[in-house]
């Protein structure tokens, strides 16, 4: 059997749609953030492997399931996040809830419905944020706020690489009542159908109401560094899921460039710095649990 090194892909957190341990966040937080990561890109490039099979992708992220649980030192991605997690006195409940997702990726390839797919999004998106509220002492009760920005940037993602999915991997996260009468082959032609777009474009309206949802999210924490991620974060995410309700993914690369990144998150601190000073005046702040 292979190890995770020989299914990895080469990505690291600076190829990723959004901000990862930037350097917005504490130095203090970084390493653990990153260890997190790297447990779960060995574990997404496993699920995600085009050639490997699935029995050998399963025992793999056993494999890195029992090296986080200290029932093995075989992954060494997952033993160096259990000892991080050890040090910081914290569970390993979200990362085990990421390798759910994981093996629901190797056996699962259509969704029904958007609560089917809200609900993969509970292993696969939720949990990085929740570890992330969790490393910097926050309130569980943002975690509703979280899970609605969460599942948003998954969406965000699937629409973006709907066609890479399926030809890579015949996995489509398009909603089957989303697409209706519309063919999942329609995902490997160059440019997408007038019926196929129709679906994107909702699916990314849909999205924009999760965004919504998280609005206010950054004002809530506490970690002034961390707000200002999550804000970046949130207006990334808004001007995609705006691109992808106009835009074909099939034919269009809708991804940010980094001049574009580095202007959509400058944009954010004039608002930023305004709502910190409001948040500072009002007595609803939310406190540490």
């Amino acid at each position: 059997m292979s190890n995770a090194a020989d299914l990895a892909s080469g990505k690291t957190h600076r190829d990723e749609n959004f901000p990862v341990a930037s350097l917005l966040i504490h130095p203090r937080h970084r390493a653990i953030i990153l260890a997190f990561y790297r447990f779960a890109r060995a574990a997404d490039d496993v699920a995600d492997h085009e050639t490997a099979a699935p029995t050998e992708k399963l025992a793999l992220l056993e494999s890195m399931r029992a090296s986080l649980a200290g029932e093995s030192q075989a992954a060494p991605e997952a033993a160096a996040l259990r000892a991080a997690l050890a040090e910081r006195k914290l569970s390993n409940e979200h990362a085990l809830d990421l390798l759910e997702a994981f093996r629901r990726d190797v056996t699962k390839s259509r969704y029904a419905d958007w609560n089917e797919l809200m609900e993969y999004c509970r292993y696969s998106a939720m949990p990085v944020g929740r570890f992330v509220l969790d490393v910097h002492g926050e309130s569980c009760a943002l975690w509703s706020a979280n899970d609605a920005l969460c599942a948003a940037l998954q969406v965000i993602n699937h629409l973006q690489d709907c066609a890479k999915d399926y030809r890579a991997l015949a996995r489509v996260y398009l909603p089957a009542d989303a697409l209706g009468t519309v063919p999942v082959t329609a995902l490997d032609a160059p440019k997408s159908s007038p019926a196929l777009l129709s679906v994107i474009h909702a699916l990314a309206r849909r999205t924009m109401e999760l965004l919504r949802e998280a609005k206010r999210f950054g004002n809530d924490i506490n970690d002034a560094r961390l707000a200002l991620e999550v804000r970046v974060i949130q207006r990334l995410a808004e001007d995609l899921a705006e691109k992808l309700a106009h835009r074909d993914p099939l034919s269009d690369g809708v991804h940010h460039g980094k001049l574009e990144t580095l202007w959509l998150a400058g944009s954010c601190l004039p608002g930023f710095a305004l709502s910190r000073l409001r948040s500072r005046k009002s007595p609803s702040k939310l406190v540490r649990s």
